[in-house]
């Protein structure tokens, strides 16, 4: 059985960040010492770095020799309103616009759109069918995820601070977990959220995840925490942050589950400026999917890059389109076990949802 889920990737230049402009993992850009190897040598050998040590470092343009980008396929378009078929969005006056926060996708590969405006969760087949709504259960819930024993977790961060538990199939709501406390001091630092072994943990300020429901830990010592993200196979966790912001590069490290000891510590040339990060997620057969910001030609663009997680090698890529609006969203994408990308790009007239691979 799958025994973690993946959060919102709230954003990303450090594990993935808040709302549309957000980044993801390690956001204070440290690099970890290492042996260059390829194309970066002299100066960049050897440098100066932070807490966690690997084993080398591997520099490549993304851009040389990976395969074409494949076009998106749109599944479902999804007006703005309160019907059956519809998502919640706002603009008041003052205050943060808002549409829908985040979406995961389950087993089945049913599509779970968070409409929190609404106080619901929208089901969709894999093909785009509007199945049904669940509730929420909770005020302000910004982020939703799936469980390895499939219950739906959500997290409101901002005024509930707890994590719900819910039936995925009725949306009973099983439990309730406390978010602030012991390793959360402030729960609207609170950055993901994700399902490991069995536990609840949040993202605490794009740094370690924290463990919520952690009956053995004594009162004098943190909760159990995780280095990174777990990926999909169960087999590594995932950290990355940018490292040059106008020259396009960035760093992705790869955590063995195993040891705890990094595998590999990867830094990669884009070959394009960058502005943030906005996804590092996994799936099943052991792809990476790493998503960026950057600019094209002098045009901001969305490019999602499909790595090999046992080597750290370039697979492919895709382009998406970059959200655009002012509406506040956690997380955009979603990636199921069986790979691939999910991703809600909204528009003036509703929600797209759209399907792509870079492989």
């Amino acid at each position: 059985m799958k025994t973690w889920t993946r959060g919102p990737l709230l954003g990303l230049t450090a594990l993935i960040g808040l709302g549309s402009g957000c980044s993801w993992m390690n956001s204070k850009g440290e690099e970890t010492p290492s042996v260059t190897v390829g194309a970066s040598t002299g100066k960049d050998a050897g440098r100066d770095a932070g807490p966690a040590v690997a084993t080398a470092r591997q520099e490549a343009n993304t851009d040389a020799g990976t395969p074409p980008s494949l076009s998106p396929e749109v599944i479902a378009r999804l007006s703005w309103g309160s019907g059956p078929s519809e998502l919640g969005r706002t603009r008041p006056q003052e205050g943060n616009p808002e549409g829908p926060m985040s979406l995961a996708v389950d087993a089945r590969g049913d599509i779970l759109v968070l409409d929190q405006l609404n106080s619901r969760i929208l089901r969709l087949s894999p093909r785009g069918k509007v199945l049904g709504t669940l509730p929420t259960h909770l005020r302000a819930p910004q982020a939703l995820t799936v469980a390895g024993d499939g219950t739906l977790l959500l997290l409101d961060r901002l005024l509930d601070r707890s994590v719900a538990r819910l039936e995925p199939d009725t949306g009973k709501l099983l439990t309730k977990l406390p978010v602030q406390g012991k390793g959360v001091p402030e729960a609207d630092l609170v950055t993901g959220l994700f399902s490991f072994e069995g536990s609840v943990y949040v993202e605490r300020e794009h740094e370690e995840l924290v463990r919520l429901d952690d009956p053995s830990a004594k009162a004098d010592l943190p909760p159990r925490q995780l280095p990174g993200r777990p990926t999909a196979d169960d087999r590594a966790f995932l950290r990355a942050n940018i490292l040059d912001r106008p020259n396009g590069r960035l760093q992705l490290t790869v955590i063995d589950r195993a040891t705890n000891q990094p595998r590999y510590t990867r830094d990669y040339s884009l070959g394009f400026p960058l502005r943030t990060i906005r996804l590092l997620d996994s799936d099943r057969a052991g792809t990476l999917y790493l998503g960026v910001v950057g600019m094209f030609s002098s045009q901001p663009g969305l490019r999602i890059y499909c790595i090999d997680e046992r080597e750290g090698t370039l697979l492919g890529h895709t382009e998406l389109p970059l959200n655009t609006l002012p509406e506040e969203t956690f997380s955009d994408f979603a990636v199921p076990g069986t790979g691939g990308i999910i991703y809600k790009h909204l528009t003036e007239s509703g929600v797209t949802l759209l399907r792509a691979h870079c492989r």
